[in-house]
């Protein structure tokens, strides 16, 4: 219904938020994959605001005023819509966007999209969009990088044209600037709830709306990334949680056509993903709607922010950074006492009892997150590893996963019912031609397979990978010329069976050796 009206250069406020320090870091190997994941661990957030200037809130303005595309549905007054509905938060990940492990797809390349939809009562329509976030992050780079950016919505899936398309421009929206070093940082893309050009989707039949982000433009995509992941030393990558994927027919990825070889082109959800291109958990992103028309009325209960219990609604106790007790419960002295404890684990009998966090660590107890009750706290653990080599491991714990540099599949997962990645490396064709596949893909290519990492990386400039290149035999030393060194090591064997100058392969060190590396002396 509202598909002509794609903008780019927006017209919106836009918030970089929570840009973080991160350490600790273990990585799985960073082969030239388009599945390229690395685990990170990620500390210390602090929080940047950009402000929507008057300047620019008044162009936007008069923009909207000739535009003229304010949804028909939409009741007005005074430059405000009718009603006092709450906000509404919605997300797959289980991510607190704050301090914890993610996983940084590295293999992401320019034009490439994280997508995620979400299907909501139909009465909730039209609504209003008012914040949409992703996380970002770098691992151990050596430059500052800016990343050009788009954030996309859709009144449906993510196969359907874009309603609204907002890009960055260094200006009106800054581009994502993250410093050297290992860092996150959040993507915040704000409404202002008083700006007269607000964002509203419809119900196009599915009772589902989605939104994106999209990279632009790498700071530094070298090479073709269909070959070539974007070196990670000097790019920003989209990031997921490492919880395991919850929702794999909500989560989209908007990959590059890379042909046969490639993963699939244009969007496709993680469920329709074959598992050399599938993420291994949810995106971490998440957005904030209002509807326009309010379907119920939501009843207060108790909500715990901290210490402190306070009658709120559910989506105000979730504004509020509160834990909702539950619609008509009553605020008493102990109501919000989890708030300030942690559930205590203990290792010698698997059980949990809430304490506070000085009281466990007395105790000899592990202490979960501070807030969170004993019966929502997996105390330790347990599931499938998925190894850099390809391979499973069952029954292991996020912690020991992690010191084998694998990624862990979440509590309970098994590697019965789980697809691990499998490495990729440099595969060389009969004619020369070079593409980073899987050992089984090559085989099935009819191509020569140089092993787990090897890449098709070119560094004399000879059009030929060189994992491809073929050495020959009479360069003895292996020194890319054959001359008077290589002559003294085939005479020092002569007579001998020395393979690496028996360079006719029959088994003895002779006058065929000896004519064979005269025939390709270089000198």
């Amino acid at each position: 219904m509202h598909h002509d009206r794609t903008r780019h250069l927006g017209a919106l406020l836009l918030g970089v938020a929570s840009t973080a320090t991160l350490a600790d870091s273990t990585y799985v190997p960073a082969v030239d994959s388009r599945l390229n994941q690395q685990l990170i661990l990620l500390r210390d957030p602090e929080v940047i605001t950009v402000n929507l200037t008057p300047a620019i809130a008044a162009a936007r303005a008069r923009a909207a005023a000739e535009r003229g595309d304010r949804p028909a549905n939409v009741p007005v007054d005074d430059g405000g819509i009718a009603g006092l509905c709450d906000p509404v938060i919605v997300a797959h990940t289980d991510s607190s966007f704050g301090a914890g492990q993610y996983v940084m797809q590295a293999g992401f390349a320019e034009q490439e999209a994280v997508g995620v939809s979400f299907v909501i009562d139909p009465t909730a329509f039209p609504i209003k969009v008012d914040q949409l976030e992703v996380l970002f992050a770098t691992s151990g780079a050596t430059t500052q990088t800016t990343t050009r950016w788009s954030v996309l919505l859709y009144e449906g899936n993510p196969t359907t044209p874009a309603a609204y398309v907002f890009s960055s421009d260094g200006e009106l929206l800054p581009h994502l600037v993250m410093p050297p070093g290992t860092t996150g940082t959040i993507i915040q893309f704000v409404v202002d709830p008083g700006d007269p050009d607000q964002i509203y989707l419809d119900n196009a039949g599915a009772a589902t709306w989605s939104f994106a982000f999209r990279i632009d433009e790498h700071n530094n995509q070298t090479q073709n990334p269909c070959l070539f992941s974007p070196p990670t030393g000097s790019n920003a990558f989209p990031t997921t949680d490492t919880s395991g994927l919850a929702q794999p027919s909500r989560n989209w990825l908007y990959a590059v056509d890379c042909g046969a070889f490639g993963c699939p082109a244009g969007w496709t959800t993680f469920q329709a993903l074959p598992s050399l291109c599938r993420p291994s958990g949810d995106w971490v992103m998440r957005g904030t709607y209002t509807p326009v028309e309010c379907g119920g009325t939501q009843v207060p209960g108790a909500c715990c922010v901290g210490s402190s219990c306070l009658q709120l609604t559910e989506s105000e106790c979730s504004l509020a950074a509160g834990s909702f007790q539950g619609e008509g419960t009553p605020c008493s002295a102990s109501t919000c006492q989890v708030a300030t404890t942690v559930p205590c684990c203990f290792a010698a009998t698997g059980g949990c009892v809430q304490l506070s966090a000085a009281d466990c660590a007395a105790a000899g107890g592990v202490a979960g997150p501070v807030g969170t009750p004993c019966a929502q706290h997996i105390c330790f653990p347990e599931g499938a590893c998925c190894l850099p080599n390809g391979s499973c491991l069952d029954a292991v714990s996020p912690e020991e996963c992690a010191a084998l540099s694998g990624i862990f599949q979440g509590d309970g997962s098994s590697c019965a019912t789980t697809s691990c990645p499998q490495p990729v490396g440099a595969a060389c064709f009969p004619n020369g031609f070079c593409l980073v596949l899987t050992e089984a893909q090559a085989n099935s290519a009819g191509a020569s397979w140089q092993g787990a990492g090897t890449t098709c990386a070119d560094s004399n400039g000879n059009g030929t990978a060189d994992a491809c290149e073929q050495s020959d035999p009479a360069d003895i030393n292996g020194d890319g010329s054959i001359n008077g060194q290589d002559l003294a090591l085939l005479l020092g064997a002569w007579g001998g069976a020395d393979p690496a100058a028996d360079i006719d392969g029959n088994g003895t060190v002779g006058g065929e050796d000896l004519a064979a590396l005269l025939g390709g002396w270089t000198g």
